[in-house]
């Protein structure tokens, strides 16, 4: 393993990840890039499955823009409270919605630059946002799975997740970016756990140096 340069490395995972995850995806419920906006900012330090749980009724409640910039700030944190830091996350959402019709149209914009003018959308959220509803590939989502992973697999020694990007990046064809993004979400959630990873049973453990030191 040590004679795999790193691009070589990347490659091999890359093509074991989409044997494991051929369909692999944003598993966050939405029907408008403005509803993954939303549902993206309420995954922080929160599971997809109860973020799809309150979204279900909030996105009934809420059906517009509109909606939510004019929305009693009480109600939307009442609404989003299961998923924490309700309060930051309700002010995040309303502010982005006034952002969005004062600034853009009423319109999500397709751009990481303008994306990260709104309140609560950093680099990782407009990735999702960009990735997931506009097939736009500009970078690759480093959430803590995606940081956790790619560090036992010998991809980075970076813990900044602007850094990890980079060093993924580099290592990664463009076009596979989306792609290797959320299979490496779901590989990060299903076998390479933060505390009990299931090493011995993982396909790509003769290519991680993390698997081969711990079995």
């Amino acid at each position: 393993m040590k004679a795999l340069s790193r691009v070589s490395r990347a490659q091999k995972i890359l093509k074991g990840l989409k044997t494991l995850y051929p369909d692999a995806h944003c598993e966050l419920n939405f029907r408008s890039p403005w509803e993954l906006a939303v549902a993206t900012i309420l995954s922080a330090q929160c599971t997809d499955k109860r973020v799809n749980s309150v979204t279900t009724a909030l996105f009934k409640r809420y059906p517009a823009i509109e909606d939510y910039a004019k929305a009693d700030i009480h109600e939307l944190e009442s609404l989003i409270r299961s998923t924490g830091f309700f309060r930051s996350k309700a002010l995040s959402i309303q502010e982005s919605a006034k952002t969005l019709l004062k600034d853009f149209n009423g319109q999500i914009p397709n751009t990481i630059r303008e994306l990260t003018q709104l309140r609560g959308v950093a680099r990782k959220t407009a990735n999702v946002i960009l990735g997931t509803a506009f097939n736009v590939t500009e970078g690759i989502v480093v959430d803590t799975h995606v940081k956790r992973v790619s560090f036992r697999l010998g991809l980075t020694k970076k813990t900044n997740p602007v850094l990890i990007e980079k060093d993924l990046m580099r290592v990664l064809p463009q076009a596979e970016w989306i792609f290797f993004g959320h299979a490496l979400v779901r590989h990060g959630r299903q076998v390479c756990a933060a505390r009990k990873p299931r090493c011995p049973s993982c396909l790509l453990k003769p290519l991680c140096p993390y698997g081969i030191k711990n079995t």
